[in-house]
């Protein structure tokens, strides 16, 4: 069992950056491949970022490339997700997963066994 916690979220103005960190707790996440989901208020959860355990490949969505960066410290048991260029449809509810297959990318929220309860961002026009 992995317990995760992330942390970091607020409110920002567009343009703005935040740092998203998930800590976890229970195993080591070097098990796992690692993602960052979100989910807007009368929207389904989407896909952001994921990262192999290694921390050596990593995937985004189109929407969010080139403003947010995946990382990983395993010694930390951590994932960060770095957000810049913040724009208002970024508002959502951030949710840090992990997944058991440490060697895949996965873009789909049921390929993930465990989640944190999320961190608020909020982006002000």
């Amino acid at each position: 069992q992995v317990h995760l916690v992330e942390s970091g979220g607020g409110l920002v103005q567009a343009g703005g950056s935040l740092r998203l960190s998930c800590v976890a707790s229970g195993r080591t996440i070097s098990n796992y491949a690692m993602g960052w989901f979100r989910q807007a208020p009368g929207k389904e959860r989407e896909f952001v970022a994921a990262i192999t355990w290694s921390g050596l490949t990593t995937a985004s969505a189109d929407s969010v490339k080139g403003r947010f960066t995946i990382s990983r410290d395993n010694a930390k048991n951590t994932v960060s997700l770095q957000m810049s260029s913040l724009k208002p449809e970024d508002t959502a509810v951030y949710y840090c997963a992990a997944d058991n297959d440490k060697r895949r990318l996965g873009r789909s929220s049921i390929l993930y066994e465990y989640w944190g309860q999320g961190t608020q961002v909020t982006v002000s026009s």
